[in-house]
């Protein structure tokens, strides 16, 4: 099979996409034939070694969210056949073919596409996982950083549709974008918590209930004032947050997929909730799309299509 790998630490140029062994599935795995594979900033940070560990000794893959057909199942899977289209986490998904647990999948609802199928689950469980943990009610008012990119997006319609009120930070050029989804777009930089509190100017005690920073830009001191503290805010982007002492959340963190899923699948497949993609690339790209996410000019989700 072809498969995008990388054998040492590195920007997009260490990646190879050639011939490489079709995974072997044990008990409990599925051998996914991957249509779709999203493109995460997880992804180049990885390659690059910026979250640490040893360099590959051989040729490691890339990627960890799939959709795709069910080639194989081991020993023990119920519920899944050959044959079914589905999506979820897996392992080496910028590849023809990636191993997933069963737990980690789910039935891919006919009305969504393989594009979005592929580019979701991350954002799905992230923005799941970060209301939970804010623990964000109907009627109170969320604070979103990075309204317009894939998490946040995902993340501001899920508390819309919860009976949340969202403000979202984005680029100027993204507020058309932001308002779409349900949210009242505000600018990023200096200035920002007046800027937030003109949206809500009748509001006593806190400006807003809840911050989540998915963008990183250094907005973490002005979330702390608008919210009263730092007890309702989170991000999963800023490397300081320790130092604020703001929870980071991310790494081996992770909702339980069959939550996420039952409650997000049905709303993007009737379209209450939108998954915007940026960009598609066949496999034989992968470097290019890894590029692109790291630029951070992608409009959307970056999508692989082996």
């Amino acid at each position: 099979m072809l498969a995008a790998t990388y054998d040492r630490f590195g920007g997009p140029e260490v990646i190879t996409v050639g011939e490489a062994d079709r995974p072997e599935h044990g008990p409990g795995q599925v051998l996914v034939a991957v249509r779709a594979a999203g493109v995460n900033q997880a992804d180049w940070k990885i390659v690059g070694g910026l979250f640490g560990g040893e360099p590959p000794a051989k040729p490691r893959g890339i990627g960890f969210e799939v959709a795709g057909v069910v080639a194989a199942v081991g020993t023990g899977v119920e519920g899944l056949a050959v044959g079914d289209e589905v999506l979820g986490r897996a392992a080496g998904g910028y590849a023809e073919y990636a191993l997933a647990a069963a737990d980690d999948l789910a039935a891919k609802p006919a009305a969504i596409s393989w594009p979005v199928a592929g580019g979701l689950t991350i954002a799905a469980e992230t923005a799941y996982r970060c209301l939970d943990l804010l623990g964000v009610q109907p009627g109170e008012t969320l604070l979103v950083h990075g309204a317009s990119g894939s998490v946040g997006a995902v993340a501001t319609q899920l508390a819309g549709h919860r009976g949340v009120r969202v403000i979202g930070t984005a680029g100027e050029r993204n507020h058309d974008y932001v308002r779409s989804l349900g949210a009242t777009p505000v600018t990023y930089g200096a200035g920002l918590v007046e800027r937030v509190r003109a949206t809500v100017p009748d509001r006593s005690g806190p400006t807003v209930d809840a911050v989540l920073d998915a963008a990183g830009k250094g907005a973490l001191p002005d979330s702390i004032e608008l919210a009263g503290g730092t007890d309702r805010v989170i991000t999963i982007a800023d490397p300081d947050a320790e130092a604020h002492g703001v929870r980071f959340t991310g790494g081996s963190e992770s909702a339980v997929l069959a939550d996420v899923f039952a409650e997000v699948l049905p709303l993007i497949a009737d379209g209450t909730l939108d998954l915007r993609i940026g960009g598609t690339f066949p496999l034989s790209e992968a470097a290019q799309a890894l590029a692109e996410a790291e630029s951070g000019r992608a409009s959307g989700k970056l999508v692989l299509l082996p």
